[in-house]
């Protein structure tokens, strides 16, 4: 099939000059958000980590280690609780696969599934040693050699790729862009430029279904609530939710929400899957409200970012948002009542990756978090955000 134009590639970065807002029907949120007490917040960045030769594409928090993996093949992993020290410490270990970026990590008890441009999911085996340092055994490949060779001798198991080719429906055929877990670890879910989601069962790495020209376009983003619906973010401008509903053995289309006027190159959930956060190339953050049945209800937007949203991570009432425009906003939200507390800056690129957590080290009237940001400068900046609990 055609190789489809993602908007997260950094050559389309660098060269988009301008972007769209968000549709105008859509109210700001933070309309006064110019008012927020400044010294409700404060922020230090507590060292900035150089841990690759090329931008960092993915970061993700599991236990005690940050899990970094980037556009030069590599994966490495940190223990962050040393983050706090004067000197930067040195990564655990390293693992270089494939061929291209590493487009997405997740982790899952002592698992490690990682995404890559050369179509292909791989999942590592995590094995603590003395000191602190890990060992990588990858034990698969996605999709597997049994999960090929089955799928290979029956025929209607075989789909159109191109005009002149075929290929199993288990194969992503292009960048698998993003990577979720469900809320028990006991399925995968991968999406892709080739306009597909996959689902995966982590216990045997069977790929269990595969929804075909889910959009339009490159998918770009996908998240999956504690209730098992599946949001898919694509470059054809469309948020798609998702669902196996009961008694059915495939996933089905619950709802399309298409609000946003560019392609949308990231999502995130808050913690209870109440609201999801969804950002893109037009500069704006929509929050959308869950119904029972999973359908979408926009909220509004946030907006403030000059350049396109290209990662968002949510931590408690927080959502942290990495933009193109080589900032950091961190939002706060109540109810339908949002302002931007505060702005980090010092990356002198966009950010391309971003995940947070609460920092539990300081015992204080502040509530305190650690944000990890990747920028295509490819340097790492850990940062700690100190809010005053009113």
């Amino acid at each position: 099939m055609e190789r489809t134009t993602s908007f997260n590639d950094p050559i389309h970065l660098q060269t988009r000059l301008t972007s769209q807002p968000s549709l105008a029907s859509v109210p700001s949120l933070n309309s006064h958000s110019h008012l927020f007490n400044p010294s409700t917040i404060s922020h230090t960045c507590l060292t900035t980590l150089k841990p690759h030769a090329s931008y960092t594409s993915s970061l993700t928090l599991a236990g005690k280690f940050l899990y970094t993996a980037s556009s030069d093949r590599e994966i490495k992993s940190w223990n962050h609780a040393l983050f706090h020290s004067q000197q930067p410490p040195p990564p655990t270990n390293t693992v270089i696969a494939g061929k291209g970026a590493v487009k997405s990590i997740v982790v899952h008890s002592d698992k490690l599934f990682s995404a890559h441009q050369d179509h292909k999911i791989r999942v590592w085996k995590i094995t603590n040693h003395e000191h602190g340092q890990h060992k990588y055994t990858r034990v698969a490949t996605l999709p597997t050699l049994g999960d090929r060779v089955s799928k290979m001798l029956i025929p209607k198991n075989h789909v159109q790729i191109r005009r002149h080719k075929k290929c199993t429906w288990v194969h992503h055929v292009d960048t698998v862009s993003s990577l979720a877990l469900s809320k028990d670890g006991t399925f995968l879910y991968s999406v892709s430029w080739d306009r597909t989601i996959k689902i995966w069962r982590t216990k045997d790495f069977a790929c269990l279904e595969s929804v075909r020209n889910a959009h339009d376009d490159a998918i770009n983003a996908v998240a999956v609530s504690y209730d098992g619906f599946v949001y898919t973010g694509s470059a054809d401008k469309r948020i798609k939710v998702w669902n196996k509903r009961e008694g059915e053995k495939k996933h089905s289309l619950v709802d399309t929400l298409e609000k946003h006027n560019s392609g949308i190159n990231a999502l995130a959930l808050r913690g209870d899957g109440s609201l999801l956060y969804s950002g893109a190339c037009d500069r704006s953050i929509l929050v959308s409200e869950k119904s029972e049945n999973g359908k979408l209800v926009v909220v509004g937007a946030l907006r403030g970012h000059t350049r396109s949203i290209l990662c968002l991570a949510v931590v408690a009432d927080l959502v942290f948002s990495g933009s193109e425009d080589k900032t950091i906003r961190i939002w706060r939200g109540v109810e339908k009542d949002y302002c931007c507390l505060g702005v980090l800056e010092g990356h002198r690129s966009p950010i391309k990756s971003l995940t947070a957590i609460v920092d539990h080290s300081d015992d204080t009237s502040e509530a305190s978090f650690l944000v990890y940001s990747g920028s295509l400068d490819c340097d790492i900046k850990v940062w700690q955000v100190f809010i005053t609990v009113l």
